[in-house]
């Protein structure tokens, strides 16, 4: 008999040091999702400010500028982080972890070049408290999706075909231009990718599996990584279109 209760002891005992090492394992994963995230993000502001300085001086286009913004190939800038996008979610699994994150940075700094344009219609300081406010909440709702217990896939599923909703509708109010109609996405915008970012956290730390190995682990990472910078990303520009002061 005692050695039948030495068994369940030593039993519960491995159970709460697999345990102890999963968790650990999970953390070292989730804190190496938000790490690549978080630098990024660095990237693209960076590239963002860079790409502005030496596209406006003294209050007008440079040549660079004109180039840019003005020329058709604003399209090839407007569209070359998405194409991006595609390129790293569907080649992922064959490329190793040194070239998927590459790729991830080389497209936080095409987003970057992008963005640059948001600093000729809103004012800096603006912008400075539209990422605060961001972060903040981006914050409060990935540790929502982190924590909770509740089954986020079903919610998830909604907010997807709402995406796809917005998207669309996107598209079409680029030709009509309603001031209405961009409030209306602004609004919806907000409301999606704040879902989003609680469900896609919900799903990286499910992603997570301690047997995998490293190469699978740090690939798991970098989508993570793009995924939640792909929510902010969307989330800070939304939110933009509100908190924003437009320049004179």
């Amino acid at each position: 008999m005692a050695d039948f209760n030495n068994y369940q002891n030593r039993m519960a005992q491995s159970r709460v040091q697999s345990g102890a090492m999963i968790d650990e394992g999970l953390r070292a994963y989730m804190l190496k999702v938000y790490n690549l995230m978080a630098l990024g993000l660095a990237i693209t502001g960076v590239a963002a400010f860079l790409t502005w300085q030496m596209a406006v001086a003294d209050g007008q286009l440079t040549a660079f500028g004109q180039l840019l913004y003005t020329s058709p190939l604003k399209w090839v800038v407007m569209l070359a982080p998405l194409a991006m996008v595609f390129f790293l979610s569907f080649r992922i699994n064959s490329m190793s972890v040194a070239a998927a994150q590459t790729t991830f940075w080389v497209y936080a700094a095409l987003m970057g070049l992008s963005l640059s344009s948001i600093f000729l219609v809103f004012t800096g300081q603006s912008i400075v408290q539209t990422f605060f406010v961001t972060a903040a909440s981006f914050g409060a709702l990935s540790l929502y999706g982190y924590t909770t217990k509740r089954n986020l896939s079903g919610f998830g599923s909604f907010l997807i075909m709402g995406l796809f909703g917005l998207i669309i509708a996107s598209l079409v109010n680029i030709f009509l231009q309603s001031s209405a109609m961009g409030f209306a996405i602004s609004v919806i915008g907000v409301l999606i990718f704040a879902g989003l970012t609680a469900y896609d956290t919900q799903k990286i730390k499910e992603m997570y599996y301690d047997g995998d190995e490293v190469a699978v682990m740090g690939r798991k990472a970098i989508m993570g990584a793009l995924t939640l910078y792909l929510d902010f990303v969307n989330l800070f520009t939304f939110l933009l279109q509100f908190l924003g002061n437009r320049n004179n």
